[in-house]
């Protein structure tokens, strides 16, 4: 099976992961760095906001099963795309919301969710939409992180309520 990938960033990638981990189609979600200008991208440097890299989820997709739309209306729905660098109380570039898009066709795929998803918001939608550039894996322990540590409080006050939203808003697209 051949499958698309496409990579996000909205906020921290416990989230993302959390949430597409859930959506039927969804081969993998993974969470890691990309978009900065160090060579080398681990929690402790992209952590201080100085590397440029955003925390993302790199999603492989089986496109016959979930569209890129549907990736994307999702993606608007689960974060505030209209903060720039800020999700909540996290707070730095690596927060941003970006799509890094993998080939033309993601790009206008991208620019047309945005624009039909700004009837959404009052206030501008201020997603960077950017070629990809080179992933950066997450050290292990973030890895199904939600999955892994519902209890912790993090999980409990901003995972679990984007988790919550996917799963009432979006019913038949879960797994």
């Amino acid at each position: 099976m051949d499958y698309d990938v496409i990579t996000l960033g909205g906020g921290c990638f416990w989230c993302l992961e959390a949430v597409y981990e859930d959506v039927v189609g969804v081969h993998e979600a993974l969470s890691g760095y990309m978009g900065g200008t160090q060579e080398e991208a681990t929690y402790a440097n992209v952590s201080t906001g100085q590397t440029g890299h955003a925390e993302v989820v790199q999603l492989s997709f089986n496109p016959e099963v979930i569209s890129l739309e549907k990736i994307l209306a999702i993606f608007w729905n689960i974060h505030d795309p209209t903060t720039r660098n800020q999700q909540g109380h996290d707070t730095g570039p690596q927060y941003r919301s970006v799509i890094f898009y993998h080939n033309q066709d993601q790009y206008e795929c991208a620019l047309h969710a945005q624009e039909k998803a700004q009837g959404k918001f009052s206030a501008p939608i201020v997603t960077d939409i950017v070629p990809a550039l080179a992933f950066y894996e997450a050290e292990a322990y973030h890895r199904h992180y939600f999955k892994n540590n519902p209890d912790a409080g993090y999980c409990r006050v901003v995972v679990a309520p984007k988790v919550k939203k996917f799963q009432q808003t979006y019913p038949d697209l879960r797994r």
